[in-house]
């Protein structure tokens, strides 16, 4: 009989490490918060990963991967998750609850593989999703009453655009997560630039890249630099180090401690304090996130080889 890894088998350094991934990550949604003060959100998207995507093409190996799979990739977690996340943040969903919600990508992913991929779903990871799909009810009950609905369920949308990224990377294969990741970023700059055109207008983007230039832009271009290098090339590297390391089993919860990291910076940075009934529901989707993580049969990796700043 196999002892399967726990927690213990991790040296701390690595712990830590793991813990550090999920600070950047959480802190990255204030990152995206200041970009998107000076930048339209499609626009936001098109820059961020264009920007990336150059010296990806220069200089990291095309990964040995299906081309379908890389624009699946691309286009999931790439375009359709950082649209929602984007427009969803921009009409004034808060970014510490965004970190939360954006974990609905989970339960997505487990759902879909039972659907398109015909992956077994256990009892304990049907419950957890449960839980997690319950808290995420509570959440946006509990916005409708504050605040308009649409901002909540684009952010939603944005996790399900995630999960599909997470099917097609999982598909894929990829002996080198870390460069699959990175040549996802070639994807989406054209698409997310042509809905920038058509959404947001010439005026609009011509406008914002103007005035970039001034000295109170400054912060969305730090957060801009923070959101590639840190959150995407910085975090993933190390994620992925990780988890060629250890059992994604034993290294996929930290990414729990997202939402944890994120709603802490967002309170301490921008006065957002979350509602009882919203903590209710968030600690209901972390624990249907965590208790799903753990269950038996399907592979416990639900987040693709590594969310790029994501989690932002």
């Amino acid at each position: 009989m196999i002892t399967p890894p726990t927690l213990e088998s991790v040296p701390v350094t690595h712990r830590l490490l793991a813990i550090a991934v999920a600070a950047l990550w959480g802190v990255n949604f204030l990152a995206i918060h200041a970009s998107l003060d000076q930048f339209p959100p499609l626009l936001l998207g098109a820059l961020r990963f264009g920007l990336l995507a150059i010296p990806t093409v220069l200089f990291v190996p095309r990964p040995a991967v299906r081309l379908r799979w890389l624009l699946g990739y691309g286009l999931g977690f790439g375009t359709l998750q950082f649209v929602g996340l984007n427009l969803g943040m921009a009409a004034g969903f808060p970014p510490g609850l965004a970190s939360l919600v954006l974990q609905a990508s989970a339960p997505f992913t487990v759902v879909l593989g039972a659907l398109l991929l015909h992956e077994r779903i256990g009892r304990r990871r049907a419950l957890g999703i449960m839980v997690a799909i319950l808290g995420l009810a509570v959440v946006g009950v509990s916005r409708a009453q504050a605040a308009p609905v649409i901002p909540f369920l684009l952010v939603l949308f944005g996790a399900l655009g995630w999960a599909f990224g997470n099917l097609a990377s999982r598909l894929a294969a990829p002996d080198n997560p870390l460069h699959l990741t990175l040549w996802m970023s070639v994807v989406p700059p054209l698409p997310m630039l042509a809905l920038s055109l058509v959404v947001e207008g010439p005026e609009a983007i011509t406008t914002a890249i103007a005035t970039s230039f001034q000295p109170d832009a400054a912060g969305a271009w730090l957060g801009l630099a923070y959101t590639i290098v840190l959150a995407t090339v910085v975090g993933s590297g190390v994620w992925v180090w990780l988890m060629a390391r250890h059992a994604a089993g034993t290294v996929a919860p930290f990414s729990m401690l997202v939402p944890v990291f994120g709603m802490t910076a967002a309170w301490l940075a921008l006065g957002e304090v979350p509602t009882p009934v919203e903590l209710l529901g968030g600690l209901l989707v972390v624990g249907g996130v965590l208790a799903g993580s753990r269950a038996g049969g399907v592979r416990a990796q639900t987040q693709g080889p590594a969310p790029v700043g994501v989690t932002g």
